[in-house]
């Protein structure tokens, strides 16, 4: 097999050829945009996901070794193109190839025939996931976040740079509008061209007057952005001589051909420059530093506070203390905290990158960096989890006010945030992190503030948050996936839970396109489908997403565990408990009795019990803990939730739940001996008093007829 270094080596030479810039533009056409007809579907991005497509790290490699001497703009004539993009796809791929063989050399030994995992090899084996992991944040979210993260720095900018950081923004936004605009216009005058001067190089070519005219922004304002980004005059990257070498185009993605003019290959890596480049400019200057390293930790805490808030309204909390209630001293902080009915999550920031050292395999680096990035994080989180969890500490906020720990936290989500993209971030944190769960401290959950925002944004609900969460944790060792939005979409559409029958789950990248749609409709306006079809829209207007709002609505600890179950059942579980409630409640508003339905959950060792009762709470409460000891000691489960509901609204009265080990009791054996068993997990009783005609309409009160509901 070839070597990498003699391969990198073919490829400079092929990026070095006269006319490759031409080469470059028809790749960057083929590879990185999206055509759709009225709205976007997921069928319109199925190529942005083949195996044969260059993602961005591919194209900005082939871009740093174009400049690495004075770039040929000169058209070269369409069959050197054709053949400089077919080099360069086979190169590439030999690249890729030579990347995966050395992975898994250097991942796993042969011992006796059987592959085993070499851990001290791990630094090298996670080169190809960090380079070809994909990208963890949407443009749209760079454009967005750099608002925020500079605005504290924008008199620095404007002394040093001659714009605000709200103009850099607006700027980009109508770079993107206009180069998407150009590409569309130059691929449709390709119709009436000669095909041998076939060129799309003018679709990735913009001006700072046709930039002003989108932005209303002065030109000199325009160009003094453009020039920011711009690779300068002379610079030919000598630094970039290895694969995961400093690519000076990653922080500087223009070109500038001629006086006036900018070339841009893709958009994506010049939203990405305008999120990491200023936080480096300021660097730069010593007396400056400190101030902006200040601002950018700020930043995380309070996007990720604002996120949570918007979610858990009052319940959250941002820099909070933690102090010893006996001798007033400070234990820990606390990033953001949530304080839901009984759950509890700790969030802890930290605002550190993966260097370049470790994006080369280096594994002491790669270690140290995490170490710093997330492990100080999950450490900082895990003292102040078990300080909750403990009962004793004193909790303030940032003011010195006191925060009450209302209920006693049964399960605490220690969440560890980074700042800044970090390649494999879900594969670094399964093989690196340290953990130490408990009964009531569950696994981490490691991500990004990009996966934070589009988490807060799909899963804007407690409940649904909370869920994914719990699941997260609950499966984190099940789930093999290169980054968070994949598991994150396959959660919108499936419910992200691992059957007791699978050891494994593996994601593919295109399990992310449903998210992918549902965020650019959201945040850039495109058509199509706002929510995935899944479980967020198999509850809506039904009996149980009913119970799910007022449960969120409430934050009542007894009823807490019963949503999240409610949210995670799956669609057979959730349409049998919808039916039920419908019969329960129309059979109770005939004849004001007590009518119930229990849904028992074999594999989970848990169920449901909901009673629509008139009586008063006393006399309802009774019954209800009555029913649900029986039920749960029949299951012989560990854990049982009970539901009273008004018969005449349908709404919630209150809850209970029933949470320890099940032991044989034979006081109990001579209660369950005559308790009514239904023939499948679910049982519905008492139905209707009398036996309907098969086109009569259904007594659950869905409004369909009998034979094509409940009858079946």
């Amino acid at each position: 097999m070839t070597s990498e270094p003699a391969i990198f080596q073919e490829l400079a030479a092929l990026c070095a050829s006269p006319g490759y810039v031409h080469a470059l533009a028809g790749l960057c056409l083929r590879d990185n945009f999206v055509r759709y007809g009225r709205e976007i579907k997921t069928a319109d991005m199925e190529h942005m996901f083949s195996r044969s497509r260059l993602i961005r790290t591919e194209i900005m490699t082939l871009l740093g070794l174009m400049v690495r001497q004075p770039v040929d703009y000169a058209h070269p004539g369409i069959a050197e193109i054709d053949r400089l993009i077919s080099e360069s796809d086979r190169l590439l791929a030999k690249l890729h190839e030579n990347l995966s063989s050395a992975m898994f050399a250097d991942m796993f030994d042969v011992s006796d025939g059987t592959l085993i995992v070499n851990p001290e090899k791990s630094g090298n084996a996670l080169r190809e996931p960090i380079f070809y992991g994909g990208e963890s944040a949407y443009g749209f979210q760079y454009r967005e976040f750099a608002r925020c993260k500079y605005a504290r720095d924008d008199d620095w900018l404007l002394a040093n740079k001659g714009f605000r950081i709200a103009d850099a923004c607006d700027v980009v936004a109508a770079v993107a509008r206009l180069q998407d605009q150009k590409a569309l216009a130059t691929f449709k005058s390709l119709r009436t061209s000669a095909p041998e001067q076939w060129t799309m190089l003018p679709g990735f070519t913009i001006t700072p007057d046709e930039l002003a005219a989108l932005c209303a922004l002065d030109p000199s304002v325009v160009d003094r952005v453009l020039a920011a980004f711009c690779l300068p005059p002379g610079n030919l990257n000598a630094s970039f001589t290895t694969l995961n070498d400093y690519n000076a185009v990653n922080g500087t993605p223009l070109l500038c051909p001629a006086p006036q003019q900018y070339v841009l290959f893709h958009q994506y890596s010049l939203f990405e420059a305008l999120y990491d480049a200023p936080f480096y400019w300021m660097g730069a200057d010593k007396k400056y530093a400190p101030t902006a390293f200040k601002h950018r930790g700020h930043f995380t805490e309070q996007l990720a506070f604002e996120r949570l808030k918007v979610i858990f309204g009052e319940h959250a909390h941002v820099n909070v203390d933690v102090w010893k209630r006996k001798g007033g001293d400070k234990l820990g902080e606390i990033d953001c905290l949530v304080l839901f009915g009984d759950r509890a999550v700790v969030l802890q920031a930290k605002s550190k990158k993966l260097t370049l050292e470790a994006r080369k395999g280096n594994d002491q680096r790669i270690k140290q960096d995490f170490g710093k990035a997330v492990q100080e994080a999950y450490d900082q989180a895990l003292l102040c989890a078990s300080e909750i969890a403990a009962g004793s500490p004193l909790l303030t906020d940032a003011d010195g006010n006191p925060i009450a720990i209302e209920h006693s936290p049964r399960i605490i989500y220690p969440v560890c945030l980074v700042s800044d993209h970090y390649p494999a971030l879900a594969a670094q944190a399964q093989e690196l992190l340290r953990e130490h769960p408990t009964n009531v401290i569950s696994a981490a959950l490691v991500i990004d503030v990009f996966a934070l925002d589009a988490m807060t944004e799909m899963l804007a609900a407690p409940l649904h948050m909370l869920s994914y969460i719990d699941l997260r944790a609950r499966f984190s060792s099940k789930i093999t996936a290169m980054h968070e939005h994949m598991m994150l979409s396959y959660h919108l559409k499936r419910n992200l839970w691992v059957d007791d029958e699978y050891d494994s789950m593996s994601l593919e990248d295109n399990i992310a396109a449903d998210l992918d749609i549902a965020m650019a409709v959201r945040r850039e306006g495109l058509p199509g489908r706002r929510t995935p079809v899944g479980i967020l829209t198999r509850l809506v207007n039904t009996p149980v997403g009913k119970i799910v709002a007022e449960i969120e609505a409430r934050a009542d600890p007894s009823t807490i565990g019963l949503g999240l179950l409610l949210v995670q059942m799956n669609e057979r579980s959730a349409d049998d408990l919808n039916r039920g409630i419908r019969l329960a409640l129309n059979a109770a508003a005939r004849d004001g009795r007590n009518h119930d339905i229990t849904l028992g959950f074999g594999t989970a060792s848990s169920g449901i019990t909901i009673h629509c009762n008139p009586a008063p709470d006393p006399e309802a409460a009774e019954a209800l803990r009555r029913h649900c000891e029986a039920r749960k000691y029949s299951s012989k489960a560990r854990t049982w939730f009970g539901l009273v509901l008004r018969p005449d609204t349908g709404t919630t009265r209150f809850g209970l739940q029933l949470d320890f080990p099940w032991s044989s009791d034979p006081h109990m054996d001579a209660v369950v001996r005559h308790l009514p068993q239904g023939k499948k997990d679910i049982r519905l009783r008492p139905l209707a008093r009398h036996k309907p005609g098969r086109n009569d309409p259904c007594p659950c009160g869905s409004g369909r007829k009998y034979k094509r509901c409940c009858m079946a």
